[in-house]
């Protein structure tokens, strides 16, 4: 049972309560509009409180200052979800029942989180310019990382080219272009933007009574000067067709994208149905596209669908020899038919809403699972607990998930194929 509490307007504080886990977690993030003048800055920002606090100047300081905490972790949290981005962090920490006797970890642990968010080591009145510039080429690594690996540029690029006017094709940690552009000062003003500005999730999941994280939160967040401005609701997908688009780079395997759009989103009755029909297209090791195009018929290297719910997007992506595109656009196609056409045994049927169920019942397992489930159906627009998610995904019939899969349209293609 989650507990909401809003500690200021535009501040929500939401508690899990559980005494399962030895560890609890606290993240606190800052929600921003998805645009691609933000996003790059919005990933530094984190990064750069991370490098020091007024009484913490170094990492060194802030590591001893966590293993006084016996052993706390925290780190930067980024996500994009929907139309929105978070910017934030993510600690982890003892409980106070496994602590020395007279120890106490959550009070101090939210007194050095508040540190980290509020009271950054400055120069000059603004971020330091050695650290800025170090977390610029961190950030640089990671979103050239990204474009290293084959398969995550593949179905980035193809996300880009399906959402062109989409805050969706935007990548999750901007772009080069964006991040060569930050200065110290642009990132503290725009740090200090994001504390004024941002609508705040706060998530606790630990033994502590909700009205007692509260009281040690919200004394962090009195300071603030606030004039928030509130997001406007997820929405769906409604780009037109992106056609098909072709690019060429040095590789030895092909990287085939295919999109497809739905009016069926996870603020929808039938996304239990999308779930479950998505898992009997491609989700998976036992779906149509793994086991007839893959195992049977081996016209891929790999291959499988993944379902965007809070904006109504599926995505197929396979690697594949050069000369296979057109057989294997054609038979993700016709599996696709056969899905909406109900061809699929009830034994596909109980392999798929099993495999669902499984992935559901363990989010009970980790405290930080259970952040991420509840958080991220907070920010798209979902309600359900993994409970009554479960309950919907059994109720699925035959003819629930092949309505849900007719409802799939292709919108664009995209092919990643080796220099001529």
């Amino acid at each position: 049972m989650i507990q909401t509490i809003e500690l200021f307007p535009g501040i929500i504080l939401r508690c899990c309560r559980s005494d399962r886990f030895k560890q609890g977690c606290l993240s606190v993030q800052f929600l921003r509009k998805m645009c691609r003048e933000e996003a790059a800055i919005n990933a530094l920002i984190p990064a750069l409180l991370l490098r020091g606090t007024k009484s913490c100047p170094d990492l060194r300081a802030i590591t001893l200052r966590l293993d006084d905490l016996y052993g706390a972790a925290v780190g930067t949290q980024v996500r994009r979800v929907g139309d929105y981005q978070t910017t934030g962090l993510y600690c982890g920490f003892m409980e106070d029942a496994y602590a020395l006797p007279g120890d106490q970890v959550l009070e101090p642990m939210v007194a050095f989180l508040g540190e980290l968010l509020f009271c950054p080591v400055l120069e000059n009145g603004i971020f330091r310019a050695d650290f800025v510039e170090s977390e610029k080429r961190n950030l640089s690594l990671a979103i050239e990382a990204q474009r290293n690996d084959k398969r995550v540029y593949a179905a980035g690029r193809l996300l880009e080219k399906m959402c062109s006017a989409d805050s969706f094709g935007i990548p999750r940690l901007g772009t080069r272009e964006e991040e060569e552009k930050i200065t110290p000062q642009r990132a503290y003003d725009h740090y200090r933007k994001v504390l004024r500005e941002s609508p705040v999730e706060i998530f606790y999941v630990g033994a502590a009574q909700p009205e007692q994280v509260a009281a040690l939160i919200k004394p962090l967040f009195a300071r603030l000067d606030r004039s928030y401005v509130n997001l406007p609701p997820q929405t769906g997908f409604s780009d037109p067709p992106g056609g098909s688009h072709c690019e060429e780079m040095d590789v030895a395997q092909g990287r085939l994208g295919m999109g497809f759009v739905t009016d069926i989103t996870l603020r929808d009755h039938r996304f239990a149905a999308m779930q479950v029909a998505n898992v009997l297209f491609g989700g998976g090791m036992t779906s149509k596209l793994f086991m007839q195009i893959r195992e049977e018929q081996s016209l891929c290297y790999d291959i499988g669908s993944g379902y965007q719910g809070s904006k109504g997007i599926v995505t197929v992506t396979a690697g594949i020899d050069f000369d296979k595109e057109a057989a294997v656009k054609a038979q993700v196609l016709e599996l696709l038919r056969q899905c909406a056409a109900g061809e699929f045994t009830e034994e596909e049927l109980i392999s798929a809403k099993q495999a669902l169920i499984s992935q559901l019942q363990g989010i009970h397992d980790s405290a930080g699972a259970i952040e991420n489930y509840y958080v991220s159906g907070v920010l798209s627009g979902m309600d359900k607990t993994p409970e009554e998610y479960i309950r919907a995904v059994e109720k699925v019939t035959a003819e629930a998930a092949a309505q849900a899969a007719g409802t799939l349209q292709l919108h664009t293609q995209y092919f990643l194929k080796g220099v001529r």
